[in-house]
């Protein structure tokens, strides 16, 4: 068993060198420490980072000595004590730390591996003795607010998706693939081969052209359009080129897309409120991943909307939009009940904490979206081919 003898928290920088936060707890069996990584492009419905600020969430961890002392644990379900404790006193972020610092002790206690952990504690985990790997999502090309530049891309994200059974494969395809871009956008002009927030190509292109040089590399295609951030009053602002276009309108586009390029997966197509369109797309497309992030935001109450409203068919699940794993774990066991893929997400903000790619695998996501270089990204995807040679 695992006896918490004390936690302490600090305030470290992210990948975007903005303040995030650090927790580390003392135990019986040693110091086990954790970071959160810092969302730019957050959903309305997202939990808040920090109760009133990271100053204050590191305050009460460090006033609260006494309410963890000799806190015994022994299992996953266990962090039901710990946010017992820290419930309504502390925000997303550090409540994600907290909790990964400490199945990272159990862990070790235990001489087992944290997905180990995490898989042999859930329900789910009778209908296969071990999880499927999951497969890369990689950021290729980015635009929106993860990107500068007055002609950036609209979308946000512009994705590769190979489809190999080797982690470790489709981890050196993804790189090589961004390198090809490279030279293919050098070859189109004025690009600098400067990266943004996610280690993704900058560039001075639309969604359709950067489609058109992503199509060259033979891979699956994906968008991650993230409407909520242009859209305003029920239209899409689009300033790439300068234009507006309506619900409808986004749909016809987004469906033109699909068409053109073969896309296999879109994510936040439309605005988070929008349910509706979500479903009418994926009706259209049912061989498509449509997938929600804002819509859903790793929690519960949305995830069942979108169910009732047979709005996806694809989630992304990112742990520190709640903060609690307990919540992670019964998002990710309705979405297997009703046959929806899991996608576990990294943050445009990361740190080299890695304890993602062992929540993935553990929870039995199907794909992993982890960006495609960089070193606070490699680290998870590392992680990843690290789990996958352990298996063999």
């Amino acid at each position: 068993m695992v006896v918490i003898k004390g936690v302490s928290a600090k305030s470290i920088l992210d990948s975007r060198r903005e303040k995030t936060v650090h927790v580390t707890i003392k135990t019986n069996i040693g110091s086990f420490s954790a970071s959160a990584p810092n969302g730019k492009s957050k959903g309305k419905y997202e939990a808040k980072s920090y109760k009133k600020s990271l100053e204050e969430d590191i305050k009460f961890l460090k006033d609260s000595q006494d309410y963890f002392s000799e806190e015994i644990l022994e299992d996953f379900k266990d962090l039901r004590r710990v946010e017992d404790i820290v419930d309504r006193h502390v925000g997303a972020n550090t409540l994600f730390a907290l909790e990964s610092a400490v199945l990272k002790a159990i862990a070790k206690e235990q001489k087992k591996e944290i997905w180990e952990l995490i898989h042999s504690s859930h329900d789910f985990s009778a209908k296969a003795k071990k999880p499927k790997l999951p497969r890369l999502i990689g950021n290729c090309i980015g635009g929106g607010k993860h990107s500068e530049g007055k002609s950036k891309p609209d979308f946000q994200e512009f994705l590769l998706i190979p489809n190999f059974k080797s982690v470790e494969k489709s981890f050196e395809i993804n790189k090589k693939a961004k390198e090809n871009v490279n030279l293919l956008l050098k070859e189109k002009g004025k690009f600098k081969g400067k990266e943004n927030d996610e280690n993704a190509w900058e560039v001075s292109l639309n969604e359709k052209e950067v489609l058109e040089i992503l199509k060259k590399t033979k891979l699956p295609l994906g968008l991650d359009v993230a409407a909520s951030s242009f859209s305003k009053r029920k239209k899409y602002i689009y300033k790439n080129p300068p234009l507006e276009r309506s619900g409808g309108e986004q749909f016809d586009y987004l469906s033109n897309l699909i068409k053109n390029f073969d896309l296999f997966y879109i994510e936040d197509g439309f605005s988070e409120e929008d349910f509706e369109s979500f479903a009418k797309l994926l009706k259209k497309f049912p061989k498509a991943l449509i997938v929600g992030d804002d819509l859903t935001v790793t929690n519960y109450n949305r995830l069942k909307k979108a169910i009732e409203h047979k709005s996806i068919n694809a989630l992304i699940v990112k742990p520190n939009q709640t903060g609690s794993l307990l919540d992670v774990s019964q998002v990710c066991k309705i979405a297997k009940e009703k046959d929806i893929k899991i996608i576990f997400s990294h943050r445009s903000g990361e740190t080299d904490e890695n304890i993602l790619a062992d929540l993935a695998f553990g929870f039995g996501a199907d794909f992993f979206k982890c960006g495609i270089d960089g070193k606070e990204r490699e680290a998870k995807l590392k992680r990843l081919i690290e789990i996958e040679k352990g298996l063999k």
